[in-house]
């Protein structure tokens, strides 16, 4: 690990990674030495993709940034998996005024917890700030999901839902 002052965790669900995150990815990438993106893995939500297929998607829509690596951490909270990996940043996506409160609060209470660590707050692009895994998966299934979930997802991402649809 280079240089702990620069180093940013970006933590999420990624369930599965959209254009959206790839964003995030993107932006956070160019402002810190090092970038740890995160799978979150939380007992009481029921993901449609394992920790390990989202591992690989990540992987996948992040091969051009030698600065990120790819982690998972369970059952913990992220300003404490933060602290153990030595980042000083935490990366947040804010889309919308709901995102902006929770992710507020949650940021007086990761200083609460470990002061040391700042929250960065990253807006996205208007084309694709509604853009979540949630409405993507809701997405799939009609007539026509194909074509319509395209533009939502990286190509690899894309590819990979549709292989796994095209076989039920």
């Amino acid at each position: 690990m280079n240089n702990p002052a620069r180093r940013a965790v970006y933590a999420g669900s990624f369930d599965p990674p959209t254009n959206g995150h790839l964003w995030m990815i993107r932006e956070a990438a160019a402002l810190f030495d090092e970038l740890i993106v995160s799978i979150g893995t939380n007992p009481e939500k029921r993901s449609s993709y394992t920790v390990a297929e989202r591992q690989a998607m990540l992987e996948d829509i992040t091969r051009e940034f030698s600065n990120v690596r790819i982690t998972v951490f369970e059952n913990r909270f992220l300003v404490h998996y933060a602290r153990e990996v030595e980042a000083r940043f935490i990366v947040r996506g804010i889309r919308a005024n709901a995102d902006y409160e929770f992710e507020r609060s949650m940021r007086y209470i990761n200083s609460d917890l470990a002061p040391e660590i700042s929250t960065v707050f990253l807006m996205p692009p208007r084309e694709i700030a509604e853009v979540s895994s949630t409405m993507v998966k809701g997405l799939v299934g009609p007539k026509g999901w194909r074509d319509m979930i395209r533009r939502y997802l990286p190509e690899p991402v894309y590819q990979r839902i549709l292989r796994e649809h095209n076989k039920t």
